[in-house]
């Protein structure tokens, strides 16, 4: 693991540890967690592709797959082929710059012809051709919102700890900054539950600086990439900390949010899977426990799908009763009738109609 430049890590560090203290907050041991990810080189790494004008929308993986399987997209021409598209490089594509500090941050592997041609849902371009130069593949994609980077899991993310960032990252940032203006409470206090990349405390501590944002995470590589991507926009009210969803913080918030993983997957890959009920467990789990840590007048931003069956929408009906109890108000929405339809035809949703992406808003009774 490669050093902060300057000692920026226990700068960091310092200034949690100050503005917690200042607020007669104690910041719980977990929030300490040390990054398994260079922060320094993927900071810079990022810094230089934003130099060199990148910008990148990320897809679904359906249409990730689709696009990278299309003739000639078997090997990256460009430097949006390899930080986007996640497609294998030979060497020259990207300026030496870049290179270089691709292969200091050690996010990068040798690839194989074959590597995902047995993979039908999740699989990659073929790479090089038989006789080719060998052909590097990075480890990391980086995304846009706006003007900004975030690095998260190259694709095909098929490892246990793969963080993802895809279409629900801006449908969740956009809402949350919608809900912002709105909030009963001001924001000193903040958690993002589930943060992956680290986009959704990101784009709240930049738009609330004078809040501590806690990003909370099971994952440590998700810390990592929360990490490296506060440094490189400059978010240093962020505090990564490893929690099980609240059980890893201390204390009570003025705005708890999420953006968890809400599919029946089999595999039960941690940045899918949300358990049963069609995968709306970890959903309710969080409501429920959000809805107890709040302060008087502190808000729940949640964003999450849901199945829906024979027209009914079984994750509202069951938090129903809590949003009841422990509300001054609250609302529901769709925010997309229908989204990863592709899932419809998995084991678990035979008799689900639609997934649908919704919004949460609850205000704590005061």
């Amino acid at each position: 693991m490669a050093a902060f430049p300057c000692g920026a890590r226990e700068m960091h560090r310092a200034y949690v540890r100050q503005r917690t203290e200042r607020k007669g907050i104690v910041a719980h041991p977990s929030c300490m967690h040390a990054s398994t990810t260079p922060t320094d080189a993927l900071a810079a790494l990022g810094r230089a592709l934003q130099a060199a004008g990148y910008h990148f929308i990320t897809v679904t993986p359906a249409t990730h797959r689709r696009v990278n399987r299309r003739p000639g997209n078997d090997l990256a021409q460009d430097v949006r082929g390899v930080f986007g598209w996640s497609r294998p490089f030979a060497r020259g594509v990207l300026p030496d710059d870049i290179e270089r500090l691709l292969r200091a941050s050690g996010q990068v592997e040798a690839w194989r012809k074959d590597r995902d041609d047995d993979d039908d849902d999740d699989g990659g371009a073929a790479g090089p051709a038989d006789g080719a130069a060998p052909a590097t593949r990075a480890l990391v994609r980086a995304s846009s919102i706006d003007t900004r980077l975030y690095f998260h899991s190259a694709w095909p993310a098929a490892q246990e700890d793969a963080v993802f960032f895809g279409p629900d990252t801006y449908r969740y940032v956009a809402a949350m900054a919608r809900a912002l203006d709105t909030l009963a409470r001001p924001v000193m206090r903040a958690v993002d539950i589930g943060a992956g990349s680290g986009a959704g405390a990101i784009e709240l501590a930049l738009r609330r600086p004078q809040a501590t944002v806690h990003a909370a995470d099971i994952n440590a590589r998700a810390l990592a990439f929360t990490q490296a991507n506060a440094v490189l926009n400059g978010a240093a009210n962020v505090l990564p900390c490893r929690s099980d969803l609240l059980d890893g913080v201390d204390g009570r918030f003025d705005l708890i949010m999420s953006n968890p993983p809400y599919i029946l997957d089999q595999a039960e890959l941690a940045y899918r899977h949300g358990g049963g009920e069609h995968g709306a467990e970890l959903s309710i789990r969080i409501v429920r426990e959000a809805l107890e840590r709040l302060h008087p007048g502190g808000s729940l931003l949640l964003y999450t799908g849901v199945a829906i069956v024979d027209g009914e929408d079984r994750f509202l009906e069951a938090i129903r009763p809590q949003l009841e109890a422990a509300c001054s108000s609250w609302s529901y929405e769709e925010l997309d009738p229908d989204i990863f339809g592709g899932q419809l035809g998995c084991e678990g949703y035979e008799n689900v109609e639609r997934i649908a992406a919704v919004w949460l808003h609850a205000v704590r009774r005061t």
